[in-house]
Protein backbone atom coordinates (compact mmCIF):
# COMPACT_ATOMS: atom_id res chain seq x y z
CA UNK A 1 0.00 0.00 0.00
CA UNK A 2 2.90 2.48 0.90
CA UNK A 3 4.46 1.88 -2.23
CA UNK A 4 0.71 2.94 -4.42
CA UNK A 5 0.39 5.78 -2.28
CA UNK A 6 3.97 6.85 -2.91
CA UNK A 7 3.24 6.18 -7.05
CA UNK A 8 0.04 8.01 -6.64
CA UNK A 9 2.23 10.90 -5.01
CA UNK A 10 5.12 10.75 -7.63
CA UNK A 11 2.75 10.74 -10.07
CA UNK A 12 0.88 13.96 -8.99
CA UNK A 13 4.49 15.56 -8.93
CA UNK A 14 5.48 14.35 -12.25
CA UNK A 15 1.95 15.80 -14.10
CA UNK A 16 2.30 19.39 -12.01
CA UNK A 17 5.97 19.90 -12.91
CA UNK A 18 5.90 18.59 -16.32
CA UNK A 19 9.07 16.27 -16.43
CA UNK A 20 9.93 16.44 -20.14
CA UNK A 21 11.20 12.97 -19.77
CA UNK A 22 7.15 11.97 -18.86
CA UNK A 23 5.91 14.28 -21.21
CA UNK A 24 8.15 12.65 -24.69
CA UNK A 25 6.90 9.29 -23.27
CA UNK A 26 3.34 10.26 -22.65
CA UNK A 27 3.20 12.17 -26.61
CA UNK A 28 4.61 9.00 -28.08
CA UNK A 29 2.50 6.50 -26.30
CA UNK A 30 -0.52 8.41 -27.70
CA UNK A 31 0.76 8.73 -31.10
CA UNK A 32 1.90 5.22 -31.53
CA UNK A 33 -0.86 3.76 -29.79
CA UNK A 34 -3.40 6.00 -31.81
CA UNK A 35 -2.08 5.43 -35.08
CA UNK A 36 -1.72 1.77 -34.68
CA UNK A 37 -5.45 2.08 -33.72
CA UNK A 38 -6.03 3.97 -37.09
CA UNK A 39 -4.33 1.44 -39.13
CA UNK A 40 -6.28 -1.53 -37.78
CA UNK A 41 -9.79 0.62 -38.13
CA UNK A 42 -8.97 1.01 -41.73
CA UNK A 43 -8.25 -2.46 -42.37
CA UNK A 44 -10.45 -4.06 -39.79
CA UNK A 45 -13.47 -3.04 -40.07
CA UNK A 46 -13.81 -2.75 -44.51
CA UNK A 47 -12.54 -6.40 -43.86
CA UNK A 48 -14.46 -7.56 -41.20
CA UNK A 49 -17.57 -5.99 -43.13
CA UNK A 50 -16.82 -7.95 -46.52
CA UNK A 51 -16.70 -11.62 -44.15
CA UNK A 52 -19.83 -10.79 -43.35
CA UNK A 53 -21.66 -9.75 -46.56
CA UNK A 54 -19.73 -12.20 -48.51
CA UNK A 55 -19.67 -15.86 -49.43
CA UNK A 56 -16.78 -17.50 -51.16
CA UNK A 57 -14.25 -20.75 -51.18
CA UNK A 58 -12.70 -20.91 -47.89
CA UNK A 59 -14.40 -17.87 -46.34
CA UNK A 60 -14.78 -20.49 -43.25
CA UNK A 61 -11.34 -20.65 -43.00
CA UNK A 62 -10.91 -17.08 -43.30
CA UNK A 63 -12.83 -16.20 -40.36
CA UNK A 64 -11.45 -18.97 -38.40
CA UNK A 65 -7.58 -17.24 -38.94
CA UNK A 66 -9.41 -13.90 -37.85
CA UNK A 67 -10.55 -15.54 -34.05
CA UNK A 68 -7.14 -17.38 -34.00
CA UNK A 69 -5.22 -13.77 -35.04
CA UNK A 70 -7.65 -11.71 -32.13
CA UNK A 71 -5.85 -13.79 -29.27
CA UNK A 72 -2.15 -13.69 -30.29
CA UNK A 73 0.14 -13.44 -27.94
CA UNK A 74 2.00 -10.17 -28.84
CA UNK A 75 5.44 -11.56 -28.55
CA UNK A 76 4.63 -13.56 -31.15
CA UNK A 77 3.92 -10.74 -33.14
CA UNK A 78 6.85 -9.19 -32.17
CA UNK A 79 9.02 -12.11 -33.27
CA UNK A 80 7.60 -12.01 -36.49
CA UNK A 81 7.92 -8.30 -36.65
CA UNK A 82 11.25 -8.08 -35.79
CA UNK A 83 12.20 -11.20 -38.14
CA UNK A 84 10.99 -9.34 -41.21
CA UNK A 85 12.34 -6.29 -40.05
CA UNK A 86 15.61 -7.52 -38.94
CA UNK A 87 18.60 -5.98 -41.39
CA UNK A 88 18.70 -9.89 -42.83
CA UNK A 89 15.07 -9.95 -43.28
CA UNK A 90 12.52 -9.53 -46.03
CA UNK A 91 12.15 -5.49 -44.84
CA UNK A 92 15.41 -5.25 -43.27
CA UNK A 93 16.39 -2.67 -46.44
CA UNK A 94 13.77 -0.23 -45.58
CA UNK A 95 15.35 0.22 -41.77
CA UNK A 96 12.56 0.32 -39.30
CA UNK A 97 13.63 -1.74 -36.71
CA UNK A 98 14.02 -0.32 -33.67
CA UNK A 99 11.90 2.80 -34.35
CA UNK A 100 8.47 4.06 -33.62
CA UNK A 101 7.35 2.81 -36.91
CA UNK A 102 8.17 -0.57 -35.97
CA UNK A 103 5.92 -0.17 -33.23
CA UNK A 104 3.24 1.15 -34.76
CA UNK A 105 3.24 -1.48 -37.00
CA UNK A 106 3.42 -4.34 -34.77
CA UNK A 107 0.68 -3.04 -33.05
CA UNK A 108 -1.51 -2.51 -35.97
CA UNK A 109 -0.90 -6.42 -36.69
CA UNK A 110 -2.22 -7.27 -33.25
CA UNK A 111 -5.46 -4.67 -33.45
CA UNK A 112 -6.47 -5.62 -36.53
CA UNK A 113 -7.63 -9.24 -36.03
CA UNK A 114 -9.78 -7.47 -33.01
CA UNK A 115 -11.24 -5.05 -35.22
CA UNK A 116 -11.99 -7.13 -37.84
CA UNK A 117 -13.66 -9.95 -35.83
CA UNK A 118 -15.48 -7.65 -33.46
CA UNK A 119 -16.64 -5.85 -36.90
CA UNK A 120 -17.62 -9.32 -38.30
CA UNK A 121 -19.85 -10.20 -35.57
CA UNK A 122 -21.36 -7.36 -35.43
CA UNK A 123 -22.49 -6.70 -38.90
CA UNK A 124 -23.73 -10.77 -38.88
CA UNK A 125 -25.72 -10.24 -35.67
CA UNK A 126 -28.20 -7.78 -37.53
CA UNK A 127 -31.51 -8.73 -38.44
CA UNK A 128 -31.88 -10.04 -42.01
CA UNK A 129 -34.69 -8.69 -42.37
CA UNK A 130 -33.14 -5.26 -41.95
CA UNK A 131 -30.85 -5.70 -44.99
CA UNK A 132 -33.75 -6.58 -47.38
CA UNK A 133 -35.79 -3.76 -46.05
CA UNK A 134 -32.67 -1.08 -46.95
CA UNK A 135 -33.00 -3.10 -50.53
CA UNK A 136 -36.54 -2.65 -50.81
CA UNK A 137 -35.83 1.28 -50.87
CA UNK A 138 -33.57 1.23 -54.06
CA UNK A 139 -30.33 1.61 -52.43
CA UNK A 140 -27.14 0.71 -54.11
CA UNK A 141 -24.28 -1.56 -52.92
CA UNK A 142 -22.75 1.15 -51.53
CA UNK A 143 -25.48 2.78 -49.81
CA UNK A 144 -26.22 -0.70 -48.44
CA UNK A 145 -23.12 -1.45 -47.18
CA UNK A 146 -22.88 2.09 -44.83
CA UNK A 147 -26.32 1.63 -43.52
CA UNK A 148 -25.70 -1.69 -42.32
CA UNK A 149 -22.32 -0.16 -40.84
CA UNK A 150 -24.44 2.80 -39.01
CA UNK A 151 -27.11 0.07 -37.70
CA UNK A 152 -23.87 -1.99 -36.48
CA UNK A 153 -22.38 0.99 -35.05
CA UNK A 154 -22.57 -0.34 -31.33
CA UNK A 155 -20.66 -2.87 -32.57
CA UNK A 156 -18.00 -1.50 -34.31
CA UNK A 157 -17.67 1.00 -31.37
CA UNK A 158 -16.46 -1.45 -29.44
CA UNK A 159 -14.34 -3.53 -31.91
CA UNK A 160 -12.60 0.24 -31.88
CA UNK A 161 -12.23 -0.01 -27.91
CA UNK A 162 -11.20 -3.48 -27.64
CA UNK A 163 -8.43 -2.64 -30.77
CA UNK A 164 -7.57 0.60 -28.76
CA UNK A 165 -7.55 -1.12 -25.31
CA UNK A 166 -4.69 -4.03 -26.71
CA UNK A 167 -2.60 -1.84 -27.97
CA UNK A 168 -2.38 0.99 -24.86
CA UNK A 169 -1.29 -1.99 -22.93
CA UNK A 170 0.57 -3.92 -25.25
CA UNK A 171 4.30 -4.32 -24.39
CA UNK A 172 6.30 -7.35 -25.54
CA UNK A 173 5.73 -6.74 -29.03
CA UNK A 174 6.61 -2.85 -28.50
CA UNK A 175 9.99 -3.88 -26.38
CA UNK A 176 11.15 -6.27 -29.35
CA UNK A 177 10.54 -4.59 -32.26
CA UNK A 178 11.42 -0.96 -30.60
CA UNK A 179 14.08 -1.48 -28.04
CA UNK A 180 12.74 0.71 -25.58
CA UNK A 181 15.22 3.34 -26.55
CA UNK A 182 15.07 6.59 -24.51
CA UNK A 183 13.80 9.78 -26.01
CA UNK A 184 12.81 7.52 -29.47
CA UNK A 185 11.11 4.33 -28.83
CA UNK A 186 10.17 4.87 -25.10
CA UNK A 187 6.58 4.34 -24.33
CA UNK A 188 4.40 4.17 -20.81
CA UNK A 189 4.50 0.39 -21.17
CA UNK A 190 7.93 -0.28 -21.68
CA UNK A 191 9.02 2.33 -19.26
CA UNK A 192 6.95 0.67 -16.34
CA UNK A 193 8.52 -2.65 -17.14
CA UNK A 194 11.92 -0.79 -17.20
CA UNK A 195 11.54 0.72 -13.71
CA UNK A 196 10.88 -2.53 -12.03
CA UNK A 197 13.27 -3.73 -13.15
CA UNK A 198 15.36 -1.07 -11.77
CA UNK A 199 14.13 -1.96 -8.66
CA UNK A 200 11.92 1.94 -8.88
CA UNK A 201 8.43 0.65 -7.50
CA UNK A 202 7.46 4.75 -6.97
CA UNK A 203 8.61 5.54 -10.34
CA UNK A 204 7.02 2.54 -12.12
CA UNK A 205 3.52 2.99 -9.94
CA UNK A 206 3.60 6.60 -11.03
CA UNK A 207 3.67 5.29 -14.85
CA UNK A 208 1.25 2.99 -14.10
CA UNK A 209 -1.06 5.65 -12.82
CA UNK A 210 -0.15 8.10 -15.50
CA UNK A 211 -1.22 5.07 -18.14
CA UNK A 212 -4.81 4.82 -16.47
CA UNK A 213 -5.33 8.61 -16.89
CA UNK A 214 -3.97 8.38 -20.32
CA UNK A 215 -6.40 5.84 -21.46
CA UNK A 216 -9.92 5.90 -19.37
CA UNK A 217 -11.05 9.08 -20.67
CA UNK A 218 -10.37 8.17 -24.09
CA UNK A 219 -12.25 4.95 -23.33
CA UNK A 220 -14.95 6.73 -21.71
CA UNK A 221 -15.53 8.88 -24.48
CA UNK A 222 -15.94 6.04 -27.08
CA UNK A 223 -17.85 4.69 -24.18
CA UNK A 224 -20.01 7.78 -24.01
CA UNK A 225 -20.63 7.93 -28.17
CA UNK A 226 -21.42 3.98 -28.36
CA UNK A 227 -23.91 4.57 -25.96
CA UNK A 228 -25.74 7.66 -26.37
CA UNK A 229 -29.57 7.65 -26.66
CA UNK A 230 -29.13 3.69 -25.80
CA UNK A 231 -30.10 3.61 -22.58
CA UNK A 232 -33.66 2.50 -21.70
Amino acid sequence: MEVILAGLAEAVRLLITGDPDVVDITLRTMQVSGISTLISVVIGIPFGTYLALTKFLGRGFVVSSVNFAMGLPPVVVGLIAWLMLARNGPLGALGLLYSPTAMILAQAVIASPIVAGFTLAAVQSMNPKLGLQILSFGSNRCQYILLLLWESRLGILAAIIAGFGRVIAEVGASMMVGGNIRGYTRVLTTATVLEVSKGQLELATALGIILLLLTFPITAALSYIQQRGKMP
